[in-house]
């Protein structure tokens, strides 16, 4: 296992290819840990970890928790809901009063994109960016590379299509950075109001045919609508969005070829994806809960050796 060549993980724009295939090879191996009998290895004995969220979560706090205990670090949790941070007090403030405590590392989810870039240029511990705003969110998109590389092999050359709402989604851009790094093609799909005007020249492919997209591909990323991050109506309603962009079971059926379906979660059912396709064998969405385990565990051990 070798080092990376950042001491902070804030994007996958700031890694590069080599970083990435570090990442996932010594996911790997954690993959190995976590299904054995005894699951806990001792690497961050001596190292305490900070889950800091300014935002809801489910599945990355979790994921990051299980990880940090499974590497038998001290964990510290963090919500912003009940803390000083409803009396005025800074992000700054809140951080450099958990430093304080002697944490070693920060895991922060926050909502505004950049907080956790800033949040590293003026503290010691290491940074790990669990999600800024519409911004990023490379641990989710280390996850999907690995779980893609698990069912495809080497991902260069492959078609991925992120279908669903690409403007509000810090999935994809990460999405977008992680895939064109290890060489893969990457197609954007939604309807043109959920599509940012000048995403092709990121050098990825544009379409509002999802059935276009799903012939195109090898791997569909279907993304949630983010209601929660929507000021103004970017469409009719969801009813519409399903009937256009919606994918089920018997559209993946009536392609021509097997392509492999994915989502970060939480699913909208009947949305994004009817149950009968979720729940399909095109599925790895659960595969990609248990990798977010091993990929979290990667990332934390090898930014510890980074101190």
């Amino acid at each position: 296992m070798t080092k990376l060549s950042v001491r902070h993980l804030l994007g996958i724009k700031n890694l590069n290819e080599s970083d990435i295939q570090t990442i996932l090879e010594t996911a790997t191996q954690f993959k190995e840990v976590i299904n054995r009998p005894i699951k806990k290895v001792p690497s961050l004995r001596d190292i305490t970890i900070a889950n800091v969220f300014f935002e809801n979560s489910t599945r990355t706090r979790l994921s990051f928790e299980l990880a940090e205990k499974r590497l038998s670090a001290d964990v510290v949790n963090f919500s912003s809901s009940g803390s000083s941070v409803k009396k005025g007090e800074t992000l700054l403030d809140t951080v450099n009063n958990i430093l304080a405590m002697k944490v070693d590392m920060i895991v922060m989810r926050h909502s505004s994109p950049g907080a956790p870039h800033y949040l590293a240029s003026r503290i010691d511990a290491n940074v790990v960016n669990a999600g800024d705003g519409t911004h990023e969110h490379p641990t989710q998109a280390l996850l999907d590379a690995f779980s893609m590389k698990e069912k495809l092999g080497d991902l260069n050359g492959k078609k991925i299509a992120i279908i669903g709402d690409i403007t509000h989604s810090r999935v994809a851009l990460s999405n977008i950075f992680c895939l064109q790094k290890l060489g893969a093609e990457v197609m954007v799909c939604g309807p043109s109001t959920l599509i940012p005007k000048h995403l092709g020249e990121l050098g990825v492919k544009v379409s509002h045919n999802v059935r276009e997209a799903l012939q195109w591909c090898d791997v569909a990323n279907v993304l949630r609508i983010q209601l929660e991050r929507q000021q103004i109506k970017y469409f009719p309603s969801l009813r519409e969005y399903a009937q256009f962009f919606g994918i089920n079971r018997q559209m993946l059926d009536e392609l021509d070829k097997e392509i492999v379906l994915m989502h970060p979660g939480p699913i909208n059912r009947g949305v994004e994806l009817t149950s009968d396709a979720a729940d399909s064998h095109h599925s790895i969405i659960l595969n990609q809960v248990e990798n977010g385990v091993a990929v979290r565990m990667a990332v934390l051990y090898l930014l510890a050796q980074h101190p």
